[in-house]
């Protein structure tokens, strides 16, 4: 089967968009489809058997220099154009303009592919493809925005909503696309809500895991590390609520974090990490390639996903892999994936820092326990995460995409 996968973003180590697509694509090509995937800034790393096309932007969100303005000679067409303006009126523009430009070529090349696989743009573009189109959505971004707005000051309301307007293409696209695939039976159910959406539109298809590379490591655990993954620094993933449980931990015992995620050296995390006083004992990195971040996995007593909600939440499967304990909020998809509170998890209410902490506590003063988690964890993500099996049911779904625009193409032949 010829695949195109499209992106508008791809961060390659961090973030659910770039290791989704380089997985997928990788294990769509381990069963024998030739895959290309289409994106726009950041680009993935993918295996050398993709095919990359880049889709580039105007790259106004790049880490180095987000919300730049281009300069004159940058701006190409008016794609270009309406992405600058949206941009300065406080709006997010990428995934619509993705989708206009991903579009374009794609009606030009249509008869290189037998299916197109949005991931997560939704753009009002893919509906003049005229090609299969499947479409996933790992969460509804409306809880985003929810929290989002709950998060913030009252004088930047009116900014935050402006920058969800894509959410409003967004529900007009989804109800539109026959089928979509979603991480889990939470996430279907959010976006059966949030996007009114038919209920047997949704097909659950979970994320996987490379237990070759996420697996336990050999040298010996550190004593009293927690280890947390938050793609982004915002207040979704929860990482206030875990920082605030490590402060009144190391008053009662030796503790160190060890957080993965672009911290803004300005922002709200890294200011709130000088303020409880835990500089010293909390590391924050990024960037790094699924082998570093399995070892940093590896190397902790128990990891921790203080997320306020979440999809599906691929770190807890990558901790799982590596035999490495949870403590984990009781939310969204997250009681699905670590099963029955207790097998390789302990649940906590989201958003409670008391309760955070003495669930971790627990865990660091309890080894034979964590042995016992850890090892019910890493054998829950081998039989229940593989990237075979999510391989073989995202063909099925292609397939039936497929099937289903024949049929309506020979109904309409027939009229």
């Amino acid at each position: 089967m010829r695949i195109a996968l499209l992106s508008y973003r791809s961060k390659p180590h961090v973030g659910g968009q770039g290791v989704y697509v380089a997985r997928l694509s990788r294990a769509l090509v381990d069963e024998g489809h030739e895959v290309e995937v289409f994106s726009g800034q950041p680009y993935p790393d993918l295996d050398p058997r993709v095919r990359l096309t880049r889709v580039p932007s105007l790259d106004l969100y790049r880490d180095d220099d987000p919300f730049r303005t281009p300069r004159p000679s940058e701006i190409r067409d008016l794609v270009d154009v309406s992405e600058v303006l949206t941009m300065w009126t406080a709006g997010f523009p990428e995934p619509r303009t993705f989708g206009a430009r991903a579009a374009r070529l794609l009606r030009a090349r249509a008869d290189e592919f037998d299916v197109v696989h949005d991931n997560q743009s939704l753009s009002y573009g893919l509906l003049r493809i005229p090609l299969p189109l499947v479409a996933t959505i790992h969460h509804p971004i409306t809880r985003d925005r929810a929290l989002d707005l709950a998060a913030a000051p009252w004088r930047r309301r009116i900014t935050v909503r402006r920058w969800y307007g894509f959410l409003t293409m967004q529900r007009r696209v989804a109800r539109r696309i026959p089928r979509l695939l979603t991480v889990s039976r939470s996430s279907a159910v959010d976006i059966v809500g949030a996007f009114g959406v038919a209920p047997g539109a949704v097909t659950v298809v979970p994320l996987g895991v490379d237990t070759t590379v996420f697996t336990p490591g050999a040298a010996p655990r550190v004593s009293g590390r927690i280890v947390a993954v938050a793609s982004a620094d915002v207040a979704l993933k929860g990482v206030r609520h875990l920082l605030e449980a490590v402060a009144k931990i190391r008053t009662e015992r030796e503790v160190e974090l060890e957080l993965v995620s672009k911290v803004d050296p300005a922002g709200p995390t890294r200011t709130l990490i000088d303020d409880l006083g835990i500089d010293d004992i909390v590391r924050t990195r990024s960037g790094l390639d699924d082998a570093e971040l399995a070892r940093v996995l590896a190397s902790a007593d128990v990891a921790c996903v203080p997320s306020l909600y979440e999809g599906f939440s691929l770190p807890t499967i990558e901790a799982m892999a590596c035999a490495t304990p949870l403590v984990v909020s009781r939310t969204g998809a997250i009681p699905e994936v670590v099963g029955p509170d207790g097998l390789c998890a302990d649940l906590v209410p989201p958003g409670d820092s008391d309760a955070l902490a003495r669930a971790l506590m627990r865990a660091l003063d309890d080894e034979p326990r964590r042995r016992a988690m850890g090892e019910r964890g890493r054998e829950r993500a081998t039989q229940t995460y593989g990237w075979p099996a999510v391989a073989a049911a995202t063909v099925a779904e292609y397939e039936k995409a497929i099937a289903d625009r024949r049929g309506r193409g020979n109904r309409e032949t027939t009229c």
